[in-house]
């Protein structure tokens, strides 16, 4: 490995250290080479979605722009074109990751996809709008990740996909009050007026038995995705992959389980999973057999109702 290829994965590294600590903490069990692969994608995730965190303070024009960027850059990888390193310094991680794991380069661009949705839609009307969303930011990167582990079985994409849904409802749920203030409401519309909650009321932070009873319909639908995506985990070949998307699906389910230790009120605080309680829950998934029912995450409260797509 060149001078110049180790400064672009130590970068990596440092991007998942300080902007995905509950990633860098399951990273640990994976070999050096999956784990710094893992690193390299987590940047262009993070770099690229850099993007719409600024939307609020940048002109949309710019945002496009840069966006559009990260396109060409796509592009030239995809045509084997020399890129400007010397300008991204995290590109030559990247480049070297997508060649050494032959990931298709397309799921980055549906990636890019999801990001677009991002500055041009602040509402989703229904489930299956945020759906396509959620698939295009959270689920390819799951499929990237079956690449890197290796699978045994086309189903593990598709539970890989599940495990996407899942993981990006949560972040939702927890960031619901984040996101207004963002001018952003990812919650479906018509489950909103479903459960007679209205914008509002979500403007003043309102906790009451509507939006309570919303966040139980939610938290289930989120919950239902998680243990559909469990049953993939033993289709991924590697072992340390399965330890790492065990404590991942373990650590994000937990942030439902604050939710509701919570009473649902995630307008004064932000739901989060204690370090101590992050170590006991990642060593359990890492110890515990995948098909016991006891190591499915979210199962307490489980009530079998089937809520999604």
């Amino acid at each position: 490995m060149t001078s110049w290829l180790h400064h672009s994965y130590a970068l990596c590294r440092e991007i998942t250290r300080v902007h995905a600590r509950t990633f860098y903490l399951a990273s640990r069990v994976l070999d050096k080479t999956t784990r710094y692969g893992a690193y390299a994608v987590y940047a262009f995730c993070r770099l690229a979605d850099d993007i719409v965190d600024r939307a609020a303070i940048a002109e949309k024009a710019q945002l496009q722009e840069e966006l559009a960027h990260f396109r060409h850059l796509l592009a030239l990888l995809q045509e084997g074109a020399a890129a400007p390193d010397e300008l991204h310094p995290w590109l030559p991680a990247f480049r070297d990751t997508i060649q050494r794991f032959a990931i298709p380069p397309e799921l980055f661009a549906e990636l890019l996809d999801g990001i677009q949705m991002d500055l041009e839609k602040t509402r989703y009307a229904t489930f299956e709008e945020l759906y396509t969303y959620c698939y295009r930011v959270a689920s390819v990167v799951g499929m990237v990740m079956c690449y890197i582990f290796g699978y045994r079985s086309p189903q593990a994409l598709e539970h890989a996909i599940e495990m996407g849904i899942a993981m990006q409802l949560t972040n939702i749920l927890r960031d619901v009050e984040e996101d207004y203030r963002r001018g952003r409401i990812y919650l479906p519309l018509e489950e909103l007026e479903a459960f007679g909650y209205t914008e509002e009321e979500l403007a003043r932070g309102v906790l009451n038995d509507a939006f309570r009873a919303l966040m139980r319909f939610q938290i289930e639908r989120a919950r239902t995705y998680y243990r559909r995506a469990w049953r993939g985990i033993p289709l991924l070949r590697s072992r340390r992959g399965r330890i790492c998307t065990r404590i991942m699906g373990r650590l994000y389910a937990g942030i439902l389980d604050e939710i509701e230790r919570a009473g649902y009120d995630v307008f004064r605080r932000r739901a989060a999973v204690s370090l101590p309680r992050k170590l006991l829950l990642g060593a359990r998934a890492a110890l515990k057999h995948p098909g016991w029912p006891a190591d499915v995450p979210g199962l307490r409260g489980w009530s079998g109702i089937a809520l999604v797509k």
